[in-house]
């Protein structure tokens, strides 16, 4: 549908750049040899050092099939983020043997045992199955955590190694201050806490503005220390107070939570409480909403008036056994934001006002997300014959390659390319998602905003002045109905587009949320139907090529627009979804490098995607 404004479809790019901001992209979710899974499948040689020079633009021997590679367009910021559990420990033991100092017999015997064990899957293809045995059991997640926290997690009979872990982690922290070119560079320092109790996934990836020498001070809070969110975040003020450091604590792959990632409930199966949502609207200003592990904005079954919702679905669970997947409204961003209002409506407060961002979650140490030059998530599934499977289970039901993403990149507008400036830029929100490309878009929401605001060379001052942009709250003005500003470009050398998208959520007088998806602005001479649907843009794309023309869609869409059903009572929520041209998917490039026909479960193309954080409209 519509809106009430003029939209506008050039075809020619222009810039949406500001005099004030700068729009940067990065990656802030990328692991390297230190994280135990990713040396387990095939990374034995990227670590810190290696993945920022990847990041940077140059090439570097790939870790599994050994040829050299190289970004296609270099990031401006990286966050390494390896896992802290178990921080570079297979690493230092497959490099030097495990350490059996102070063991008695039994404990020597099962140290080597295991170590052998990692040894042979690092070496051999079965990486995927020892990685597999160290996987939880499906159990419930309270149940599970706490055990944890009262037993410890022993890693199939390898001993505690702090010292190593210390090491590793000031490798680490010394690679990102060496890497760190502020104006021009950014390394971030960070690491990932990866919940996964009863194989609930609640991994958060936290990053601090800091440098070096005060992330030296402590070590990365793990799953180990706790498995339950709040107490990362209590361990996030406590260590924030004592060393000035500020962080932010990033929730991914709700997509596979089981439900918890944006329950109303805490982990622990409790209310929520006055101090929990402070605390978790704190330090969870953005979330993760599309990577390698899948897409997590919506569902088929949770908007099924949404025709874009089935989009690079992943519904793996990460645990030992095998059980189905069930949706839940918990697992997906857009219904996430909708609890926020509901829980908002019931107790004055939003645990759920939450930025996007996307990221990779690669563990093969290159960072990016190029569908013509996607290595994979692990390093073994680099290759067009891997990514069909490392290993043959039979029925087990396992993701392999091509079930994986070629996604995602985060776009931050920020001051400068400094730590300090794209921390600023993740607190307030004014940051955004795409699952691959560079699509360079501006989202605004305001009052009286000038006829000619759009096409103004002042028009982040302007937009400002009138009102927020992405990430931001706006204030009631009376019964007057905000105006939403959307500029959208292409990637400089990438996909047209196909349309641009709002979509809406909102909360009535009950505390009922209910949602809506408004088409705004699109390509071509379509007209939407009856029901109010707009045709498909159409296809371009070669299958037996792995090609595309931009011949159908724009360089540019950009569109004035207010809601038609607006509501001035109404706690809602407003983001933008603009949508490419369909391309081929990297399963395509891939059939066609071997000559072969895809197999028809493979999806050969996608609409790749960018998604604005929401602004919230807050009545009087």
């Amino acid at each position: 549908m519509r809106g009430l404004f003029t939209v506008a479809a050039l075809l020619v790019a222009t810039s949406v750049s500001a005099a004030d901001k700068q729009l940067l992209w990065g990656d802030t979710h990328l692991h390297t040899h230190n994280s135990f899974d990713a040396i387990t499948i095939g990374n034995r040689t990227i670590g810190p050092a290696e993945a920022y020079r990847y990041a940077k633009g140059e090439p570097v021997v790939h870790p599994y099939h050994r040829a050299r590679v190289q970004i296609g367009e270099p990031l401006d910021f990286l966050v390494v983020s390896d896992h802290a559990e178990y921080l570079g420990t297979v690493r230092y033991i497959y490099e030097n043997g495990v350490p059996t100092e102070g063991l008695g017999v039994f404990e020597t015997l099962a140290a080597w045992f295991s170590s052998a064990v990692i040894t042979f899957g690092i070496e051999t293809k079965y990486g995927p199955l020892v990685f597999g045995s160290r996987l939880p059991v499906a159990e419930d997640p309270k149940i599970a955590g706490e055990r944890i926290i009262e037993e410890g997690m022993p890693m199939g009979g390898l001993p505690p190694m702090p010292d190593v872990e210390r090491s590793v982690w000031q490798e680490i922290t010394n690679a990102a201050d060496a890497a760190n070119e502020p104006g021009e560079f950014t390394a971030l320092i960070g690491w990932e806490w990866s919940s996964n109790a009863g194989g609930v996934n609640m991994h958060r990836i936290v990053i601090t503005d800091s440098g070096a020498e005060t992330a030296q001070q402590y070590q990365p809070f793990s799953f180990l220390n706790s498995p339950f969110p709040e107490d990362l975040w209590a361990w996030l003020e406590k260590t924030s107070a004592s060393t000035q450091a500020d962080f932010i604590a990033i929730p991914h792959n709700s997509n596979i939570s089981k439900g918890y990632m944006f329950d109303k409930r805490t982990l622990r199966g409790e209310d929520f409480s006055p101090e929990y949502i402070a605390l978790r609207a704190k330090w969870e200003t953005v979330t993760e909403v599309t990577q390698i592990k899948g897409d997590s904005e919506t569902h088929p079954t949770l908007s099924p008036d949404d025709e874009f919702a089935d989009f690079e679905t992943f519904d793996f669970y990460i645990q030992q056994d095998e059980t189905p997947y069930v949706v839940a409204p918990g697992d997906y961003v857009r219904s996430g934001l909708r609890a926020g209002l509901e829980v908002q409506q019931a107790l004055g407060d939003n645990p759920f006002q939450f930025g996007l961002i996307g990221s990779s979650d690669a563990h093969s140490g290159l960072a990016g997300a190029e569908e013509d030059n996607f290595h994979g998530k692990f390093a073994a599934d680099s290759t067009p014959e891997s990514k069909q499977g490392l290993v043959d289970l039979g029925d087990r039901r396992t993701p392999v390659g091509w079930d994986m993403a070629a996604a995602g990149l985060a776009a931050v507008w920020a001051e400068e390319n400094t730590r300090e400036a794209i921390m600023r830029a993740l607190k307030r929100r004014e940051v955004y998602a795409t699952s691959g490309p560079r699509i360079g878009v501006r989202f605004f929401a305001g009052y009286e905003y000038g006829e000619g605001i759009l096409d103004s060379a002042e028009f982040y001052a302007e937009a400002a002045a009138g009102g927020v942009p992405m990430g931001g709250e706006l204030a009631a003005r009376g019964d007057t109905a905000p105006e939403f500003l959307l500029i959208a470009e292409k990637e400089a050398d990438g996909a047209n587009l196909d349309r641009v998208q709002i979509v809406k959520g909102w909360v009535d007088e009950d505390g009922t949320s209910y949602e809506q998806v408004f088409d705004v602005v699109w390509t071509g001479e379509r007209v939407p139907d009856e029901n109010g649907d707009l045709p498909g843009v159409g296809s371009t794309v070669n299958i037996d090529n792995a090609s595309y023309a931009n011949t159908i869609g724009a360089a540019r869409l950009q569109a004035r627009w207010q809601d038609p059903d607006f509501n001035a009572e109404q706690h809602a929520f407003y983001y933008a979804r603009v949508l490419e041209i369909p391309t081929p998917r990297h399963s395509l490039y891939d059939a066609v490098a071997m000559g072969e026909p895809l197999p028809a479960e493979v999806p050969a193309t996608v609409q790749d995607r960018a998604y604005t954080s929401p602004i919230w409209y807050r009545p009087q």
